[in-house]
């Protein structure tokens, strides 16, 4: 058998790597059309809940065909209590492999990967279900993956006024403080769910909460706005989906089954079905649906994560690393 050489990126590399706002954005929505277009594989989402911590694991698995050409599996730890040993909340790693032999590939660490896919999907969901226009962010969430919404909505729509909030007060001032500083205007810390949603052109619901609670009311949200709640439990109302001009989420064979996710309820209500949903993000990048068609229009994106966005900003990550000379070969045979 010939040697089998497998790429390690750890997290020192993935920093070395300096990945911009671009690249990112490009890698996932060059992804999101492959699957518009059909050219991948998703399997749903599985969960492993150890029952020794407030926590679980998620488990995604998928495949792009050329030109990126891997099957992928990434294993993430959601464990909301993390900040309390210095631990982020969400750990992962990802493995990419050969779909034609099973050959692995690459193993990188994908915390960080977790983090910008999530944001690149929150913000290309915007570009194509916002405003033009949008001014105002309201950001609820202020850990994990709630930096790359808001840099990289930031980078697409340039806001007037950023808002964002979370429950812990050092967590959000914090928070408004690296935001500040890192896109060079002033992000308002609010003390309230209320302050930093009502009026917002643009509203992401990414709480931590430990059991679904209805802390986001529909009466809040501005006519024409975009809401893309994706928080793992709930924290909207039930009559949030009737206010919809477009239900869009970004894979309906994940969203319409499952255990956790902002809109379960809706789902079970029968408010998000096959027969109200619009579209799924991917039919629309790829040009097959069509986004958002009127400034009037009052639309919603529900995003549970996709597979596909680790493969493709792993595969951009490891393409960048081959030309920059960063991280290790390892003999795996």
């Amino acid at each position: 058998m010939p040697p089998i050489y497998i790429a390690y990126l750890n997290r020192l590399d993935i920093e070395e790597l300096g990945i911009t706002d671009d690249e990112i954005l490009s890698a996932i929505e060059a992804s999101l059309a492959s699957q518009g277009r059909g050219e991948t594989v998703i399997e749903p989402r599985m969960h492993l809940e150890p029952g020794v911590a407030n926590g679980h694991f998620n488990v995604l698995r998928g495949a792009i065909k050329e030109p990126i050409d891997s099957a992928g599996v990434k294993i993430v730890g959601d464990f909301v209590d993390n900040y309390k040993i210095g631990f982020p909340s969400e750990l992962a790693i990802l493995a990419l492999f050969d779909p034609r032999t099973g050959a692995p590939k690459a193993i990188l660490d994908a915390s960080r990967i977790t983090d910008m896919r999530t944001g690149a999907v929150t913000a290309i969901g915007a570009k194509y279900l916002a405003r033009k226009n949008a001014k105002v962010l309201g950001h609820i969430g202020a850990r994990g993956t709630a930096y790359w919404n808001v840099r990289l909505l930031n980078h697409l729509f340039d806001f007037d006024e950023i808002r964002v909030h979370s429950r812990r007060e050092d967590s959000r001032n914090a928070f408004a403080e690296r935001l500040s500083r890192d896109l060079g205007k002033k992000v308002i810390a609010t003390t309230d769910w209320q302050s930093c949603v009502e009026g917002a052109d643009i509203v992401v619901e990414a709480s931590r909460l430990s059991e679904p609670t209805p802390l986001l009311k529909t009466a809040w949200i501005k006519p024409g706005a975009l809401v893309v709640p994706y928080g793992t439990m709930s924290a909207i109302e039930l009559s949030l989906t009737d206010i919809m001009t477009k239900l869009v989420v970004d894979d309906w064979g994940q969203c319409k089954g499952g255990k956790f996710g902002s809109l379960r309820a809706h789902v079970e209500a029968g408010k998000l079905s096959e027969s109200t949903l619009h579209a799924e993000l991917g039919q629309i990048v790829a040009g097959l649906k069509p986004g958002r068609q009127s400034d009037a229009e009052t639309n919603l994106f529900w995003h549970r994560g996709l597979s596909l966005s680790d493969i493709a900003l792993g595969h951009a990550m490891l393409e960048k690393s081959k030309r920059l000379g960063i991280g290790q070969q390892l003999r795996f045979a």
